[in-house]
């Protein structure tokens, strides 16, 4: 298949627009219409990444990690990120990165770390705001169903647990056609009374552009009246870290044991323990300290995340316990969750997880 129909399904998982203002996720390396046999996922697209896809053959590596986050102004090999574009380009292998925005939606990395932990009640610690806008569109009531499923199947009308939310009420709307027109109903140069339809919807802003497009390809207007409105909704589904919790509470030292077990850490480092048993559990992969306010606010027991500095561990204050479980190893099952999502869609495709640890710490 076309390199483009891999990429429309990773940012259907995961849109682009959901990604980190620092980031640089989405095709660093490679033509969207280059054709591909073999993918090969991993944590980072590193140089020994780029001999394993020669190895097997792919012509893709699609990494959590990006290679690249800021501009390079020379190749000549001269540091890793370097090395690493220069062998891509040589074999013709295109890199793609998913990062950020796989952190950031519900179903992604932090999702995937919660089912290694069996957490129940799961949710995003703490959901992105201004990610929803109100859609107002008119429509004559024999077209409403066509308009609806319009909207509905391409991502409007989600709020939480619920799809294909709307709101509609009955009016009359007015025009009058010039020589120029092509009214769905009217002469041009006599006003128009017409029963129409105000269906009111929320709609995500990183899918509105496709939304509308797709709201005015099933309108029967030629001209579509709508309005756009910035609401104050926050989002469910999108957001940063998740919180859980386990089905039966555990003493600290069964539950860091759990961790160490599930996660396939060798190490942790940890905060006080306290004297209560662990139930409500927060996490998020990679550097999560700026979440710290958040998992307290939540009341989690113990928050799982890596990347933690000296004196922020003090800041738990024992009203919490920080984990500390190693960025690669917080991350790991990132793989996993992208193997997964790529076979069911592509089951016959050639897919395959890397085969050795890109981790550069090692313990001793």
């Amino acid at each position: 298949m076309l390199l483009k129909e891999l990429i429309s399904h990773l940012e259907t998982i995961a849109p682009p627009a959901l990604q980190e203002s620092y980031d640089n996720s989405g095709l660093i390396v490679g033509s969207v219409n280059k054709e591909i046999n073999a993918a090969l996922i991993a944590l980072d697209c590193i140089e020994s990444t780029i001999d394993e896809a020669i190895e097997k053959k792919c012509d893709v590596v699609v990494a959590h990690h990006p290679i690249v986050f800021s501009g390079l102004k020379r190749f000549n090999g001269s540091n890793y990120v370097e090395r690493t574009i220069i062998k891509a380009i040589k074999n013709d292998i295109a890199i793609y990165a998913i990062h950020t925005n796989l952190d950031n939606v519900v179903t992604g990395v932090n999702a995937k770390i919660c089912e290694k932990l069996q957490l129940v009640n799961t949710k995003i610690l703490s959901p992105k705001k201004n990610e929803f806008k109100k859609l107002v569109v008119f429509v004559p009531s024999e077209a409403k169903d066509n308009v609806l499923s319009a909207l509905f199947s391409n991502g409007a009308g989600v709020i939480g647990n619920y799809a294909e939310c709307s709101f509609q009420s009955n009016g009359t709307g007015t025009y009058t056609p010039d020589s120029n027109s092509n009214p769905y109903q009217g002469e041009a140069g006599k006003r128009e009374q017409a029963d129409e339809i105000r269906i009111e919807t929320i709609i995500p802003v990183h899918a509105q552009s496709q939304i509308i497009g797709a709201m005015q390809n099933a309108h029967p207007y030629e001209e579509v009246a709508f309005d756009v409105y910035p609401v104050e909704a926050v989002s469910q589904h999108i957001g940063s870290g998740m919180i859980g919790d386990l089905e039966n509470e555990m003493d600290p030292k069964d539950f860091l044991a759990h961790l160490k077990n599930h996660m396939k850490t060798s190490s942790i480092r940890y905060t006080n323990l306290p004297d209560k048993k662990i139930k409500r559990v927060a996490v998020c992969g990679g550097s999560g300290s700026f979440l710290l306010n958040a998992a307290k606010g939540q009341k989690a027991d113990i928050f799982i995340t890596s990347d933690f500095k000296y004196h922020q561990f003090f800041d738990a204050e024992n009203e919490i316990v920080i984990a500390d479980i190693g960025h690669y190893e917080s991350e790991q099952f990132t793989i996993e969750l992208l193997y997964e999502s790529i076979m069911e869609k592509f089951p016959k495709f050639a897919t395959h997880s890397i085969g050795h640890s890109t981790n550069p710490v090692n313990y001793f």
